[in-house]
Order: C-alpha cells, then sequence, then structure tokens
C-alpha cells in the first residue's frame, strides 16, 4: 500500500484549516497549534522560537494559515505586532527549523490577503502584478509573502504559492456573513459608510478547493487572488442577505464616522475595498463553484 504524503498545517483551529482538512483526506495530516490536544498536533511558541521538530519529520507540503484575526479587536500598536508576528514569525520559525535540520519540502503554501492592494476605493480592478499599497494591511501582506518567498530563495521548497485571500463567506460564527445575518434578523442591519464599497469575497467551499488545487497541481507557483468573479459592493450584499432571509432593511446607511469612532483604524476594512480579478486563477484551470453571490449564500443562508 502507497504510503500517504505528510502535509503540515499551521492555524490548526481556523475555519479554513478545519474545512481544508475534510477535502484532504488522501494525505496525512499534522497541525502545528500552541497546545498539542490530539495525536497530530504539535506545539509550538513563536514568542519562544520553540517548534516540536517531530512535526517535520517526512513532511512534503506545508500550508501556512496561522495568523491572528485581522479585524477581532481594535489596531493598537501591540495590536499590530501580534498581527504581523503570528504570520511572519512565524513563517521564519518554520524556515529556520528546517534549515537546521537540512531539511527540503516540495510545496510551501501561504496565506495572505487582498489587502495586499491597500484598502481604497476605486476603479481599479487589482491584479496580481500590481504594486502593494501603503497602509497597515498592505504591509503585513508584503512581509508575509516576502517570508514566504524566503522558503524558495533558500532552497528549502521546489515551489511557494501564495493565496491573496478576499473576506471568506461561511457560516463560521465568527465569520462577515454571519454577523450581517445576525444584524438583519434582529432589524438592525444596515449598509456601511456610502455602501458603495467593493467586497472581494469568495465562500469557504471554493477557498479550501483552491488551497488543494494549488497542492495537487505541480507547475503552478507564485501569487494568486483567491476571490469570486463577481463584483459585489456593501450595499449589494447587505441587500442580498436580507432579501434571501425575508427581511426588511428599513435603517439608514451607518455613517463612516460613527464606524471610525467605535472601530479605530480597523474601519477602513468596513468603509473601502476595490475590485479584485480572479482571473489569473481561472486560466490556471479553476473553476469556481460559486462564482456569484446568489448561489454562494443559497448555499449558506
Amino acid at each position: 500500500m502507497e504510503e500517504k504524503e505528510i502535509i503540515l498545517i499551521t492555524g490548526a483551529h481556523g475555519a479554513v484549516a478545519n474545512q481544508l482538512s475534510t477535502l484532504l483526506k488522501s494525505y496525512s495530516l499534522r497541525y502545528l497549534t500552541r497546545k498539542k490536544t490530539k495525536p497530530n498536533e504539535y506545539e509550538w511558541d513563536i514568542e519562544k522560537q520553540y517548534l516540536d521538530t517531530n512535526a517535520l519529520e517526512g513532511v512534503k507540503h506545508i500550508i501556512h494559515l496561522a495568523g491572528a484575526g485581522i479585524a477581532d479587536e481594535r489596531w493598537s500598536d501591540e495590536r499590530k505586532k501580534v498581527i504581523l508576528s503570528s504570520r511572519v514569525d512565524s513563517a521564519k520559525l518554520i524556515l529556520k527549523t528546517l534549515k537546521n535540520r537540512n531539511q527540503k519540502i516540495l510545496t510551501f503554501i501561504s496565506g495572505s490577503a487582498s489587502g495586499y492592494y491597500g484598502n481604497t476605493t476605486s476603479d481599479k480592478i487589482y491584479k496580481e502584478t500590481d504594486s502593494k499599497g501603503n497602509d497597515f494591511l498592505s504591509e503585513v501582506c508584503f512581509q508575509w509573502e516576502s517570508a514566504a518567498d524566503e522558503f524558495l530563495s533558500e532552497g528549502v521548497a521546489d515551489r511557494v504559492v501564495k493565496i491573496r485571500t478576499g473576506i471568506s463567506l461561511s457560516k463560521n460564527k465568527k465569520g462577515v456573513l454571519y454577523k450581517i445575518k445576525k444584524m438583519v434578523n434582529y432589524y438592525v442591519g444596515a449598509c456601511l459608510g456610502s455602501g458603495k464599497q467593493y467586497i472581494p469575497w469568495i465562500h469557504i467551499d471554493d477557498l479550501c478547493s483552491i488551497y488543494k488545487y494549488m497542492l495537487v497541481n505541480e507547475g503552478l507557483q507564485g501569487t494568486y487572488n483567491a476571490v469570486a468573479p463577481s463584483y459585489t459592493t456593501n450595499k449589494d450584499l447587505t441587500v442580498a442577505i436580507a432579501r434571501k432571509l425575508n427581511k426588511p432593511l428599513f435603517l439608514p446607511n451607518v455613517p463612516g464616522f460613527i464606524l471610525r469612532w467605535l472601530f479605530g483604524e480597523v474601519s477602513t476594512l468596513l468603509l473601502e475595498g476595490s475590485r479584485i480579478s480572479s482571473e489569473k486563477i481561472r486560466t490556471a484551470g479553476f473553476t469556481f463553484k460559486y462564482p456569484d453571490l446568489d448561489s454562494a449564500l443559497d448555499s449558506l443562508l
């Protein structure tokens, strides 16, 4: 019987990692986590620069999904450090440990975000070849991807793939869709700011399928946007959710100044957004199961 290839996944308890695991049953899966609770979990501590090297034994592929929640808290200086370190320093720790073991892997796939292009609302449709923005999140994404690229430049991985992910729509209670759905159900749903800002979104099923697609297609490497082909504004999304739930939207738009007062710098994630192209990944042969908002919401609400 052929032995299963081993994949090491970081960000073990996130929604993407949980769902992705069900797609990768033909592999032997291991997880890096801060506290081991299962036999196939291994502990690591980024601050202490500790990683249980048993996790790396025989590993052929690494999927790096670790990262503190972007919008979970206000962006204090300390929180910004956590957001950056949990993505960048974690990748550097894995790289350092592999180098110390003189171990090479076939594939390193790293998460990233569509925030790479900057939080701005414009007529531009951003592609993978566009330069990064100049705000906090774009700098995080730049350093995140640079840390992934080191696996290639240092000769540790045969190929590196970086997935610039939009807002993932899922049933997860920490997700954007659940929060909007809850507000609409309680008759307090409303568009944010002008409502004209674009939301680059993707169904979580498609996102997980993209990770698997990149894993099994060995000729693919580099950067790919993981966003649905259809373009959606904040107003489009809010109205569509209310329609699916058969609930009215009678409140006025929430003014931007209120959101800035409530959430500080994080409010830019709510008030700004441009269109992101999915052309490259579709040209690479990937087919979206949920290419439009209507089909995505039908499966989730």
